[in-house]
């Protein structure tokens, strides 16, 4: 079990290093995990631009990118079509099965997956990863199977924090600075 920790070793590096696919949870990942409905029905959620900007940045250096979440939601369909994330997954029940899946079907292994969670519905997936990263805000449970945890909140810029993470990771020679 990883023990977890907001500051970044040779060993977070060296596992964030082999990360091809980065998958990520919504509620409280993407957004800060408020739920907020309109009369009408209609459902409104905050996203940070700088989450938007660190995802691009990473797609840009050739980490393919995804979404998985337990609820379905015509606004984080428009987030992704707006990043340009072609793999996105609602209504998922089983976190942990979507990514083997999606590993699977771009021919990689687990090991080189990453998967940024808050909640118990998460844990499959993250413990099943090569590199898993959570918020600061989630159960202890599941900070403890980080391999990172950010400083920043979810929807508060936790996703860019995770995406310079990988980032540097891909820079990251033997010599730790």
């Amino acid at each position: 079990m990883p023990i977890f920790r907001n500051y970044i070793t040779p060993t977070t590096l060296t596992l964030a290093k082999n990360v091809r696919l980065a998958a990520l949870d919504v509620d409280g990942v993407m957004s800060d995990g408020t739920l907020a409905y309109a009369d009408s029905g209609s459902e409104t959620k905050v996203f940070h631009t700088a989450d938007g900007q660190g995802l691009k940045s990473l797609a840009s250096a050739g980490t393919i990118l995804a979404v998985i979440s337990a609820r379905h939601s015509e606004v984080v369909l428009r987030r992704t079509n707006e990043l340009g994330i072609a793999h996105l997954v609602q209504a998922c029940s089983d976190k942990l099965a979507a990514l083997t899946a999606l590993a699977r079907s771009l021919n990689l292994e687990m090991a080189q997956c990453a998967f940024m969670g808050d909640d118990l519905a998460d844990l499959h997936a993250m413990k099943a990863c090569g590199f898993a990263c959570s918020v600061p805000h989630a159960p202890l449970v599941v900070r403890q199977w980080a391999h990172y945890v950010t400083r920043r909140n979810g929807g508060g810029g936790a996703v860019r924090e995770f995406c310079e993470l990988l980032l540097r990771a891909r820079r990251h020679t033997s010599s730790f600075h």
